[in-house]
């Protein structure tokens, strides 16, 4: 058994023993290219662009195609060269979305960049020209919310450490995993370019210590650069390995493992110096300017109860319904269908039998899981506090779940319902399986209304 080190940061959980990363952990990453795309105007919620293209336009892989419309949104690009079929509404996840929908033509054989294998001279690319290209190329997070990445580095506040998240803490995931395993290049030479453009001056690539094939390939590969010559002595990058401990991968809980400092509440990690980036973004920002292509394509992970759980680098738009019918469908008929990781994913659907659609692969969609229908019902609370033990952001989820239920948002409000990070730590550990996170989220996101709603009446 793998002795588990010092907890870096309050509460948190050990959801498994492993066993659910070994379904995918070892399956080399495949490409998919699928003959139409469905790419959606809303890559992440509340992040719609304007589409820009008609039916019948011909577009070539990385044209741009939508402009953002808000601010949560990042420029939206063409996955795949071929012709648009239509631009309509979809049902992606139970929302109704604006989609441009193309069909792929054949691709031309791609020229592998050097940058992909060789440490890359970046001496000459200023700072204004990274935070163009990480603008323009349409970057956003990759392993989370999908925040529009320029924003991040567009920031006024003074920046002096950079943290690369690869701890990939949610169970059964590992396309990160195989990003650092076989992208290492194109990895650590985003993170170079990230570094430069953040102003920082240092940055810490952070892994969980249940990765040490990734930890080890990489700073093979920082030492190779730094023997190469390109790489400056100014430029301060390492790997950092962490404990394993859920939810180390959300950005507060990074923060105070790896720098003991902490967000105050209402805050962004910038307040504290810092900036987050997943390892993904970091390679998506080498091939944006390195490569010339912007974010158009992503590792997803599809796993659980599926024939052959597996990892495919697939064009954003993908249909998840393809992309299970790869693995050889679903083993299990009553089973639940989750985008994304079980701790924080939600669930798509229920009993799914394989006909019909489940949503399609975001810029942010990290994974596709299949789960068996748990056989047991939400119980009375027994008051417990094993929600409040594990609870990494210090808050009562019970008390807060009590006061939600009873429509009292002031006491939600008191009881700082708008910190909780919706980890689903509080869930996990509930021996009488209340949906603690989903209520608990809902009354954060009550709170955070109505604190918007009074700065606009004072405003």
């Amino acid at each position: 058994m793998r002795k588990r080190g010092k907890p870096a940061f309050p509460g948190g959980v050990h959801p498994t023993d492993g066993s659910d990363k070994a379904l995918s952990m070892e399956a080399a990453v495949q490409i998919y290219e699928p003959e139409i795309v469905t790419i959606l105007s809303e890559q992440s919620f509340g992040g719609k662009c304007q589409i820009m293209v008609q039916p019948g336009d011909h577009v070539t892989e990385g044209e741009l195609i939508g402009r953002p419309d808000a601010f949560m949104a990042a420029p939206l690009h063409a996955s795949v060269t071929g012709t648009v079929l239509e631009v309509r509404e979809v049902i992606h996840q139970g929302r109704s979305i604006s989609a441009c929908i193309v069909r792929r033509e054949a691709d031309s054989e791609k020229e592998k960049k050097a940058y992909r294998t060789e440490a890359a001279d970046i001496r000459g690319i200023s700072r204004e020209e990274i935070l163009a290209g990480i603008r323009d190329g349409g970057l956003t997070g990759m392993g989370g919310a999908g925040f529009p990445t320029h924003k991040k580095y567009e920031t006024d506040k003074p920046i002096d450490a950079l943290l690369i998240n690869g701890a990939e803490c949610e169970p059964y995931l590992t396309c990160d995993y195989r990003l650092m395993l076989e992208e290492g290049y194109a990895l650590i030479n985003g993170v170079r370019l990230l570094l430069k453009g953040s102003g920082a001056k240092k940055a810490s690539i952070c892994i969980e210590d249940n990765k040490p094939l990734a930890a080890k390939n990489l700073e093979e590969i920082l030492d190779a650069a730094r023997r190469s010559g390109v790489m400056d002595a100014q430029e301060q990058v390492e790997v950092r390995v962490l404990p394993t401990q859920y939810p180390q991968g959300g950005e507060r809980q990074l923060i105070q493992a790896v720098l003991g400092r902490e967000v105050p509440m209402g805050g962004l990690p910038a307040d504290v110096g810092v900036i987050v980036s997943n390892v993904g973004t970091a390679r998506a920002a080498a091939d944006m300017l390195l490569g010339q292509l912007p974010l158009i394509r992503r590792i997803v992970t599809v796993t659980g109860s599926v024939k052959h759980p597996g990892n495919y680098l697939v064009p954003i738009g993908t249909s998840a319904r393809e992309l299970a019918e790869l693995c050889g469908g679903v083993t299990t008929p009553e089973n639940r269908v989750i985008a994304g990781g079980p701790m924080t994913g939600p669930c798509v659907a229920s009993n799914w039998n394989g006909e019909e659609e489940l949503f399609y692969i975001t810029k942010n969609t990290s994974g596709i899981m299949v789960l068996p229908e748990p056989d047991y019902e939400e119980q009375p609370c027994i008051r417990c506090a094993g929600c409040e033990s594990v609870c990494p952001a210090g808050l009562v989820p019970y008390k807060i779940e009590f006061a939600f239920l009873e429509e009292d948002y002031d006491t939600c409000e008191k009881l700082y319902a708008s910190e909780c990070i919706a980890c689903g730590c509080c869930s996990y550990t509930c021996p009488a399986k209340r949906d603690l996170t989903v209520r608990t989220r809902m009354a954060r996101d009550m709170v955070k209304q109505r604190m918007r709603e009074r700065a606009v009446k004072t405003s």
